[in-house]
């Protein structure tokens, strides 16, 4: 859908292997999801280049590379801290790599709360601010408040875009300040990123690399960046 129109039902059932039937009931999820507008016979995209892919869409991209990440940075974290976690697939990998810690956590989107909410030694707090439809992440001046009348061992930030040049992005302005509140609120940012990330650049700048002390992401970064972070001061790990 990022790369054409549109598409039919009958060609992508013939490209996967798998029934028309299977195929139609993808697209139904995936209109829900606001991707597409479905049509006779298939489906219109609805996605628009200059902007960020759905939370449920991304959630589907590089799953494994992900789930590597979030173990990688909940390891960085010791038993006792006191950590914000950004909103976004990558760091909610994070969440659910934290549920059998012994942590204080502040979530910054209603998915993380869910995964977080039973876990037996996590002492959960929650933010105050409006929810964004769609990501579920919590934004604005409460946000923003809450986040900065805290002081925490660690910030987990995600991002939509992280290049030496630009610095870390992100699409959407109200979430560029809270990123900018959970950073400032912290002593350690660890940004957790797929190496796709490295090759785009959003609309809102949240920070320049020098910001940064530690950003785990996985082997596919371009040398290029790896090297400039690290002559920025970051550690770079790489989730193999």
């Amino acid at each position: 859908m990022r790369t054409h129109d549109s598409v039919s039902v009958a060609e992508l059932a013939v490209e996967h292997g798998v029934s028309e039937m299977t195929i139609r009931r993808d697209l139904d999820e995936l209109a829900q999801q606001g991707v597409v507008r479905r049509v006779r016979g298939g489906a219109l995209s609805l996605l628009l280049r200059g902007e960020e892919p759905p939370f449920g869409v991304r959630e589907q991209e590089a799953v494994e590379a992900k789930r590597r990440i979030g173990a990688e940075v909940a390891a960085l974290i010791a038993d006792g801290e006191a950590v914000v976690l950004d909103g976004g697939t990558t760091v909610l990998e994070v969440a659910r790599a934290l549920v059998d810690r012994r942590v204080t956590v502040l979530p910054l989107a209603l998915q993380a709360v869910r995964v977080l909410a039973t876990a037996p030694r996590v002492r959960l707090v929650l933010p105050g601010g409006e929810v964004r439809k769609g990501e579920l992440n919590v934004m604005g001046p409460l946000a923003e408040s809450s986040i900065r009348a805290l002081r925490f061992d660690t910030a987990v930030i995600g991002c939509c875009g992280l290049s030496a040049e630009h610095g870390l992005t992100a699409h959407d302005l109200p979430e560029v300040a809270v990123k900018q509140a959970a950073i400032g609120a912290a002593r350690r940012v660890v940004v957790a990123c797929d190496s796709g990330k490295f090759t785009r650049t959003a609309f809102g700048a949240v920070c320049p690399i020098d910001r940064l002390d530690v950003v785990v992401t996985d082997p596919g970064i371009p040398p290029e960046e790896r090297d400039a972070l690290v002559a920025a001061g970051a550690l770079v790990r790489e989730a193999g």
